[in-house]
């Protein structure tokens, strides 16, 4: 396994669209080794792979771990797709690409997601809380949208900027 690097927020890569995965082939389970990985030693609950520059909709989550948790309940899924949701609830989300930033974010409160797990079995997860919200903010990654999408334009132009004038002093 390998630690990959994760790209930061404004980077123009966080905006592009995974593509399907076809099978979850060899190089895809190493993939998702290497996201577990590097997930964990980021710290963090959830990555995706847009965020580790591979197009391929590839998620891996362990919200375990939020409270500095031992792994519980790692979940490694190819093509996810939310195909029921109901409630909402408001959650101050954070991201590995948006490091050091918080912003209160509207989600389902419950969904439902298919997608494939490492062995490629279809699989259906119910998810309330926490794993809901983190199923809505790695899938969003897949389509190209930060969890700052979802808040107003000036606090997204905020955030934005201090990051730019953080990677300038890098």
């Amino acid at each position: 396994m390998a630690l990959l690097p994760i790209l930061t927020a404004p980077d123009k890569r966080l905006k592009l669209k995974a593509d399907p995965v076809d099978e979850v082939s060899a190089d895809i389970v190493k993939l998702m080794d290497d996201m577990v990985e590097t997930m964990y030693a980021a710290p963090g609950i959830g990555l995706a792979a847009p965020q580790v520059n591979v197009l391929k909709r590839v998620i891996v989550i362990d919200v375990e771990t939020y409270d500095g948790g031992d792994s519980h309940n790692l979940l490694t899924l190819a093509n996810p797709e939310i195909i029921e949701q109901e409630g909402e609830i408001v959650w101050a989300e954070g991201c590995l690409s948006v490091p050091n930033f918080t912003e209160d974010v509207i989600r389902a409160e419950r969904v439902v997601v298919h997608a494939l797990n490492q062995d490629g079995d279809k699989v259906e997860i119910a998810a309330e809380g926490l794993l809901a919200v983190c199923m809505q903010h790695e899938i969003d990654h897949l389509d190209g949208q930060l969890f700052i999408d979802h808040v107003s334009r000036l606090k997204r132009a905020i955030i934005l900027q201090k990051l730019k004038k953080r990677k300038k002093s890098e």
